[in-house]
């Protein structure tokens, strides 16, 4: 047989790899989720949407936590449809009382809780100086404390089916901190290290914690953001930079690559591939990255007047008010 046969069989292969694996790794994932009962915070939208979408559509049934009841109301319409059982739940992840009576809601309707994915978070951006203790008290209740409670009121339960997955979904944010993000980077670290401690200790009673690290998402969060400082300036470049292809993935892949992990009990997932060399490039580099986030921050909006304490969401500084 000749080297360029061979090398031919050998590309062949691999391409045959590449668009058929991922087809064999869908149907893997569909098998772990059939009959299993996932809760999802967060899941009325985006990424806690898709990822509803997902699990049922492999068989899987659903309990999407969220406080808007229209959203929550569109959501239960769309899952309908897509195999598995939707339960809507009203909650304000900021309530204890409300998270444990969830909690009890979702082992009433389904007996058990499997997999808990700790997705629910908000994104508020602006200079420090219009930060206010509030807002940083507010993001670690919602990025930190709730999955923190939701973690240890869920963990008896899978105790007593014998294991469980817990997915906490933090952000690139968590391990690199960015100007204009201080409440948001601050608690996404807290998430990051809770879930990295409680990982080695859980593993060996079959309760496997992955991480997740996902750079910017194409799934529409500069409309939910909340912008203080000059709020159409923050509105703007936090529009743009979502939307580069090479520093942002979709939802729908983010969805696949998440649930993928969730069956392997992996570890850490960690994407677009970009978000890999950011991780990389301020562990092994922490002076140079310190130095380059000081020439980004000249670039961003200056702190503005006392109309700039008063944060708005993206829906707003679109609409002008």
């Amino acid at each position: 047989m000749s080297g360029q046969l061979l090398l031919g069989i050998l590309v062949l292969g691999i391409c045959l790899l590449l668009f058929i694996g991922p087809f064999f790794s869908v149907i893997r994932t569909g098998s772990f989720l059939r009959g299993k009962v996932v809760l999802i915070t967060g899941g009325s939208r985006g990424l806690g949407l898709e990822l509803a979408r997902q699990v049922c559509e492999q068989g899987g049934n659903v309990a999407i936590l969220a406080r808007d009841a229209d959203e929550l109301a569109r959501a239960r319409t769309d899952l309908t449809s897509r195999g598995g059982e939707a339960v809507t739940i009203q909650c304000d992840l900021l309530d204890a009382a409300q998270i444990q009576s969830a909690i009890q809601q979702t082992i009433d309707r389904f007996g058990k809780i499997d997999i808990l994915i700790n997705n629910a978070g908000t994104i508020e951006i602006g200079p420090f100086e219009h930060m206010k203790i509030e807002d940083f008290d507010r993001a670690m209740r919602l990025h930190f404390w709730a999955p923190f409670i939701l973690t240890m009121q869920i963990l008896p339960h899978m105790r007593s089916s014998g294991g469980g997955r817990i997915v906490n979904i933090s952000s690139i944010g968590g391990k690199v901190a960015v100007p204009h993000l201080a409440s948001y980077s601050a608690s996404k670290f807290a998430l990051t290290g809770f879930s990295d401690a409680i990982r080695a200790e859980l593993a060996r009673e079959n309760i496997f914690v992955t991480t997740v690290t996902p750079g910017m998402m194409r799934t529409g969060s500069q409309i939910h953001a909340r912008f203080k400082g000059d709020h159409s300036a923050e509105h703007q470049w936090f529009d743009v930079s979502s939307k580069l292809p090479f520093a942002s993935i979709s939802a729908e892949r983010a969805a696949r690559k998440i649930l993928r992990a969730c069956r392997r009990g992996r570890p850490a997932v960690v994407m677009p591939l970009s978000a890999y060399f950011v991780i990389a490039a301020n562990a092994l580099f922490p002076n140079l990255t310190g130095r380059f986030m000081k020439f980004v921050n000249r670039y961003l909006p200056l702190p503005a007047s006392k109309t700039g304490d008063q944060a708005r969401s993206g829906a707003e500084v679109r609409g002008g008010k």
